[in-house]
């Protein structure tokens, strides 16, 4: 079966628990799922039980999917996504965007934990992520091309849409919530990085760094979606005051900083 059925298969099943018209997408980053208690009249999908659909592997990933209304629209919420690091293939990692395209949405905002390389920067805030670098060694567009989802080159001069950026900061700034903004550096992972890739990374300007999001937004990219990226700086990853991290510090750090990640969200969500 190729990735066109695939996408067919797992989208006939979502549309066959709920066919309704979808206002945007979600993508929940590690520890960042408590959002989906806010969403109302919610169906519950087992990543297991749609066709295609790999499993969440990582603690802080539910590894559902939530149909439901928040601030008055239709979402499809990701909550717990698929990794790299996992052992999955790229096509693996995106296939929920090729599915989340299918089913007719335009919109999506992806979320993450991050580690902030900015001095700027504390454990805790929240970054609207204005461009990225890809680090990670791999595309998800390499091989075959299927110009039904985009063309064999896509532009990349604006992955984060614009005006998605500039919504957010606006209702950022309505909320009384100080974000950051900055550019995200994506890496394999599972390693935290060391001292010297982290001043290599800050030096070709990295902001953050993280192990995810990117192939997501290529491929969103790929299929001409708008993309808004928010990533919660769960620690510090300044190289000369690098200090042991596990990845329960990780989560810890985002859900202390849930209520205003919620309240941000919810803000964005009910003026796209």
């Amino acid at each position: 079966m190729d990735l066109l059925e695939k996408v067919q298969k797992a989208k006939n099943y979502i549309t066959s628990i709920d066919n309704c018209k979808f206002d945007l997408a979600i993508i929940l980053g590690t520890g960042l799922g408590s959002i989906v208690n806010d969403i109302e009249n919610k169906k519950k999908i087992k990543y297991k039980d749609i066709p295609g659909f790999p499993v969440s592997t990582v603690v802080g990933h539910a590894g559902e999917l939530i149909i439901g209304d928040l601030m008055g629209k239709k979402v499809l919420a990701l909550n717990g996504r698929f990794h790299y690091y996992e052992g999955y293939e790229m096509s693996e990692v995106t296939f929920p965007v090729r599915v989340i395209k299918a089913l007719g949405i335009e919109k999506i905002i992806v979320t993450n934990a991050a580690g902030g390389m900015n001095p700027d920067f504390s454990a805790g805030d929240l970054m609207i992520i204005e461009d990225h670098i890809n680090l990670m060694g791999n595309n998800p567009l390499i091989g075959k091309n299927y110009e039904e989802f985009g063309p064999r080159f896509p532009d990349m001069s604006e992955a984060y849409n614009k005006d998605l950026v500039n919504l957010g900061k606006s209702c950022a700034k309505k909320l009384g919530i100080n974000v950051q903004s900055g550019v995200y550096a994506a890496v394999s992972g599972p390693t935290y990085e060391t001292p010297a890739e982290l001043r290599m990374l800050r030096n070709v300007g990295g902001d953050a760094v993280g192990m995810s999001t990117v192939p997501e937004v290529i491929v969103a990219n790929h299929m001409n979606m708008k993309v808004l990226g928010i990533s919660c700086i769960t620690d510090m990853a300044i190289a000369d005051n690098l200090k042991p991290l596990d990845h329960a510090k990780v989560v810890e750090t985002a859900n202390r900083a849930m209520v205003k990640f919620i309240s941000l969200v919810k803000e964005i969500v009910s003026n796209m």
